[in-house]
């Protein structure tokens, strides 16, 4: 049985994720890579997730937790330019 989960807005499926997106983000922290939820949450939404219609929730906390320090510290650097 495939029960396809629905979320009403970015804003309930940022609240869904939150607990692997704060996962990831303290896993950077302890190699001193200071970054916010959210600036996860942007990178893989702008960079990964934008095209892609098909994404389960288990594919999303998988591309939040395989997220590689180079991507982020990229983005950011991007960001502040």
């Amino acid at each position: 049985m495939n029960k396809e989960i629905k979320f009403k807005s970015l804003n309930e499926l940022y609240k869904r994720l939150y607990p692997a997106l704060n996962t990831r983000k303290n896993e950077l922290a302890n190699q001193k890579i200071e970054v916010t939820e959210l600036d996860i949450w942007n990178y893989l939404k702008e960079s990964i997730w934008d095209n892609n219609d098909e994404l389960n929730l288990c594919e999303m906390v998988d591309n939040i937790l395989s997220l590689t320090e180079r991507d982020i510290i990229d983005y950011i650097r991007k960001k502040k330019v």
